[in-house]
Formats: structure tokens, C-alpha cells, sequence
């Protein structure tokens, strides 16, 4: 890179953010997705807008990949797993069969209505068969949507969980084209190896991640990020190396660790969901780099038609059918069917045949970045018209900000929880002294209609306080019973 080269890469760069930053703020007042905005600043700045030349699809996918992997962390990160569990089997099922019967049926649609041969359409089903994490994740977060029953844990977990399945049907996919003498059940052993290798990779690695975040004695906080960035690259790239699906092991160790308790975990959360808003404004900002709008105008009504039948015909029936046995309303699994949002994955995957030489891969290229348009333009702006539709939005809980922070040590010892006292309960109108709360349990602080009171032996608690209190898990759970049980009890 010649003398100022790199000055203005850096400036572009630094322009490119700050301007996508501020369409997505004007888009969220808009209802407009800001991945789209993303998408969009990149197609403007690109070679048929302000002439950025960028057709290195190799950097790209490599931006992708390493983008997902800390967006699929953070994903795992931010997962509750005590609402996930009761998902995991539909999760599980939207994953393999949803994401198969999408492909199949994608695959079926651009055989017979245009011609495709049917690996090159069974390629184009797999590109496209998995929700995007980033999207999904993006857009519930942008628009603030609280979703009734199991839809969003479900949702959350599928779309992180999808993406090692179409990763494996498009390798698949390619290695069959490469060689047309294999069967198709001789890829079968490789995806039974990248997923199995994925999952205990995910778990073994995810605890040795937390035992070295716990053990570790680095010398400043800032190092544990650091860190943090280390632990989850090699997680993901250990995996890919050993043969194993590096997607589902960072997703599966994000788990791990965001369900557990370890040093300067507030901080380093927030350091990883600063992260993964980063890679998305990155991963979607290259991907419209590297379309030229000029070109998608052949294919746009082979598109369009891709994308239609994906988004009302694919997508819920792949849902519908992998829901099939699950005792769960029929409303929820249309919110799930609809929310079926495609993003930067499908484009990332879309550069694996033209890095690999197929036949058609410009036309398939240039069809799946067209779909992911359509799907987050169409599904992204409609989620909560929808889910008004279908009866299935609930407020989101108010979540309240503490101006006292508690860092766990780790060794499941103590933990500050805010704990609400019941109104008519036995502490309701009681001074703290005469609750006899166990000795090790502390109340730190009162907030009482916003305001924070310290609190005394004497302080009476009132119906809806919210009580801060630091104490091991029994204690705890001793204080939330004195604090709900009725007063006749």
C-alpha cells in the first residue's frame, strides 16, 4: 500500500461507519431496517455509486466469516438458557429439517420454473436455507419487539443454530459439483463429523474458556477483552481446523459462558455486543461494496420470484413441517414461519461458488443478494404489523438501571439480584430488622418509584420496592420467599 493509501482507507473506512450509523438512526424513526441502510451505504459508495472499486471476493467472505463468528459469540452470549431449554427440540428441528426442507423446496421451485440444474438449484436452496443471526438478532433489538410464549427464545436459538447446517449443505453442494461421480450419501459421514466434533468442541472449549477467564490473573481489565477475543477465535478456528463446525462451537461456548459467572462479565458483554454491531456494520457495509446495482437488474425478475416463493411458500412450509409434532399455537408458529429473516450468511455463502469456479455462480451470486434485499425490506419492516396480526406481541419488561455495579468472583458465591417486594406481602409495611433476613444476605440500596433510598435496620419496605441484595443462591431465594409470601401465609 503506496505513501497516503492507507490514510485514505482509514478515512473512507471512518466515513463509511459514520455515515451508515446515521442513516440507521434516520431509517429506525423510518421503520426502515438499518441492516438495509447498511447494504445500502455500501451499494452507493461502490463502483456504480461514488466509484469505491472493491471485487475481492475472497476478502469478503473472509470479513464474513470472521464477522459471524463474534456475532454468533455474542449471540450465544446474550442466550438465557433457562428459557432456551424448554426449545431446544424445535430449535434443533427448525435447524436441520427446516433449514432442509427450504433448500429442497427452493431447489424444486428453480429447477422446474427455470431451468436450473439440480445441483446448481439444490446450491441455491442450501445459500439461502438458514435465517440470518445477525438479522434476527439486529432487528428484534431495533425494533423493541417482545413476543409471547416460546417465539423468541426459538427464534434466537434457531438462527443461531442454522447457519453451521447451510454451511455444510453449500460445502456439500460444491464438493458434489466438483466431483460428479460421488453419491449423494457420501457426504453424509462429513456432516455427522463437523457437527458432532462442533458441539463438544463448543462445550469442552467453552468451559476451558471460563476456567481460564475465572483463573487467569491479568494485570489490567482491559487485557480481559483481550483475552476474551482470544478465547473465541481459537475456539472457532480450533474447530474448523479439526474438521468440526466452528459456527456451532463459538454459538455453543457463547452459551456456555453467558450462563455462567465469571470475572468482569457486565464489562466484557458489553465489549462483545459492541463488537458484534461493529462486524455487522462491516460485514454489511463489504457486501454492498462488492455489488454492482447495475448488474442485478438481468436477474431481477428471476429474483424477485426466488424471493416471493422463499418468503411465503419455502420458508412456512419448512417451518410448519419441522413444528409438525410440536404442542405449540398455531399463531406462534406463523410468527416463527414469517420471521425467517436472510442476511449477510446468504451472501457470504453466495461467494463460495464463485470462489470455487461454478458454473452460473455470478447469476446465483447476484439472485441471493436480491433475496436477502427483498426478505429483510419485506419481513424486517413488518415484524411488529405482524405480530400485532397474529396476537402474539407482548410488552417488553422494564428493565431497570442500578448505579451500583457487582462483579462476581466467579466461584458462584455471591450475586446481587434486584428483588421486588409483593404487595400485602409479609414485608409489605415491615421494618428490614424485624424480617430477620438471613445474616449473609445484604441489602445495598431501595429504589422506590425511582428513587434509591440506603436502606437501615429501621428503613420500612413498602409494596413494589425493588430491593438490592447481595447473597449466595440459598440466601437469596430465602429473601425473594420473605419478600412475596402473603401476609396471611
Amino acid at each position: 500500500m503506496g505513501e497516503g493509501h492507507a490514510e485514505l482507507f482509514l478515512l473512507l473506512a471512518g466515513v463509511l461507519l459514520l455515515v451508515s450509523l446515521l442513516m440507521s438512526r434516520i431509517g429506525g424513526r423510518l421503520g426502515i431496517p438499518g441492516l438495509l441502510l447498511f447494504l445500502g451505504v455500501g451499494m452507493l459508495a461502490g463502483s456504480d455509486g461514488l466509484g469505491i472499486q472493491f471485487q475481492d471476493y475472497r476478502l469478503a467472505q473472509t470479513i464474513g466469516t470472521v464477522a459471524l463468528c463474534f456475532i454468533l459469540f455474542q449471540g450465544g452470549l446474550d442466550t438465557n438458557w433457562t428459557l432456551t431449554r424448554p426449545v431446544v427440540r424445535r430449535g434443533l428441528s427448525l435447524a436441520t429439517l427446516g433449514v432442509l426442507g427450504t433448500a429442497g423446496i427452493m431447489a424444486a421451485f428453480t429447477h422446474y420454473a427455470f431451468g436450473f440444474p439440480w445441483l446448481t438449484a439444490w446450491l441455491l436452496g442450501a445459500v439461502v436455507s438458514s435465517t440470518d443471526a445477525s438479522a434476527v438478532f439486529s432487528v428484534l433489538k431495533e425494533r423493541q419487539l417482545g413476543l409471547k410464549g416460546d417465539v423468541a427464545p426459538l427464534l434466537e436459538f434457531e438462527s443461531g443454530g442454522n447457519d453451521p447446517m447451510a454451511v455444510f449443505l453449500t460445502v456439500g453442494l460444491l464438493e458434489l459439483i466438483a466431483n460428479p461421480g460421488l453419491g449423494v450419501l457420501s457426504i453424509v459421514p462429513l456432516f455427522l463429523k463437523q457437527m458432532l466434533l462442533g458441539a463438544v468442541f463448543g462445550v469442552v472449549m467453552g468451559r476451558a474458556a471460563l476456567w481460564i477467564l475465572n483463573r487467569l490473573q491479568l494485570q489490567f481489565e482491559g487485557l480481559y477483552s483481550v483475552l476474551s477475543l482470544a478465547l473465541a477465535l481459537t475456539i472457532f478456528a480450533g474447530t474448523a481446523v479439526a474438521g468440526g463446525s466452528g459456527f456451532l462451537a463459538i454459538y455453543i461456548a457463547g452459551v456456555i459462558l453467558g450462563n455462567a459467572d465469571f470475572i468482569h462479565k457486565r464489562s466484557l458483554i458489553g465489549f462483545h455486543d459492541g463488537l458484534s454491531w461493529l462486524m455487522q456494520v462491516a460485514m454489511f457495509l463489504t457486501l454492498g461494496l462488492l455489488v454492482n446495482p447495475r448488474e442485478l437488474l438481468p436477474t431481477a425478475g428471476l429474483a424477485l420470484a426466488c424471493a416471493l416463493v422463499l418468503v411465503f411458500l419455502a420458508r412456512p412450509v419448512s417451518v410448519y413441517l419441522a413444528l409438525a409434532r410440536a404442542r405449540m399455537p398455531l399463531n406462534e408458529k406463523s410468527m416463527v414461519a414469517w420471521v425467517g429473516l436472510r442476511g449477510a450468511v446468504p451472501i457470504v455463502l453466495a461467494t463460495f461458488p464463485l470462489l470455487a469456479g461454478v458454473p452460473q455462480a455470478q447469476t446465483l451470486f447476484n439472485i441471493v443478494f436480491f433475496i436477502v434485499l427483498v426478505s429483510v425490506l419485506l419481513q424486517g419492516t413488518t415484524l411488529t404489523l405482524v405480530a400485532r396480526f397474529l396476537h402474539v406481541r407482548e410488552a417488553l419488561p422494564v428493565s431497570t438501571t442500578s448505579p451500583i455495579t457487582y462483579t462476581p468472583t466467579g466461584h458462584d458465591r455471591n450475586n446481587m439480584v434486584e428483588l421486588e417486594v409483593t404487595p400485602g406481602s409479609a414485608a409489605d409495611g415491615q421494618r428490614i430488622v424485624d424480617l430477620r433476613l438471613p445474616p449473609e444476605a445484604l441489602v445495598i440500596l431501595i429504589n422506590r418509584a425511582g428513587e434509591y433510598l440506603i436502606p437501615r435496620g429501621a428503613t420500612e419496605l413498602r409494596g413494589g420496592d425493588n430491593v438490592l441484595v447481595l447473597a449466595g443462591p440459598e440466601e437469596l431465594r430465602e429473601v425473594q420467599r420473605r419478600l412475596t409470601v402473603p401476609a396471611s401465609a
